[in-house]
């Protein structure tokens, strides 16, 4: 993959590193503050934020996180965010960008749900805040859930490409 000039000069200068739903990522906050989270009572910190990149070409795969993302869109030409809720029932596609035609420069990702995205131009730099706090125990890729993959594919197959 050829990367724009400024993607490649951010991944640089914010140290960047390869996240494992796609796009690059580092975390640039951690409260030392501790919650606890209503739904399941676990304890977490009151808020994590990522820098995020996606260059052209890369996509942010479907996940889910149990606590509320916020994603807020830094530069570059946007993004698409997909999102749909815990039983893949439904989908919307919001786009973050701070054109006239869009959602928007933010958009908040509730707990619990399916999200993926990609970028509509050469790169996407976004901010991912989530509270309470980001812990990789509560994150789960969707090809790993063979049940929503199944749904996924059955219901949107044009959004399947992200699995």
């Amino acid at each position: 993959m050829t990367l724009h000039p400024r993607a490649a000069a951010l991944i640089e200068a914010l140290g960047l590193e390869p996240h494992v739903e796609g796009g690059f990522y580092r975390e640039t906050f951690r409260s030392t503050s501790i919650v606890t989270r209503a739904a399941d009572e676990a304890e977490r910190r009151a808020l994590t934020s990522i820098d995020f990149l996606l260059p052209a070409g890369s996509v942010s795969r479907w996940h889910v996180v149990s606590s509320d993302e916020a994603w807020h869109l830094h530069e570059g030409d946007g993004l698409d965010l997909f999102i749909a809720p815990p039983a893949v029932d439904s989908l919307r596609c919001v786009r973050l960008g701070r054109a006239i035609n869009t959602d928007g420069p933010a958009f908040t990702v509730p707990a619990g749900w399916w999200q993926a995205a990609r970028p509509v131009g050469a790169y996407a730099l976004a901010g991912c805040t989530v509270g309470p706090g980001f812990d990789f125990a509560d994150f789960r890729m969707m090809r790993d859930d063979a049940a929503a993959s199944a749904r996924m594919r059955a219901e949107r197959a044009d959004a399947a490409e992200l699995i």
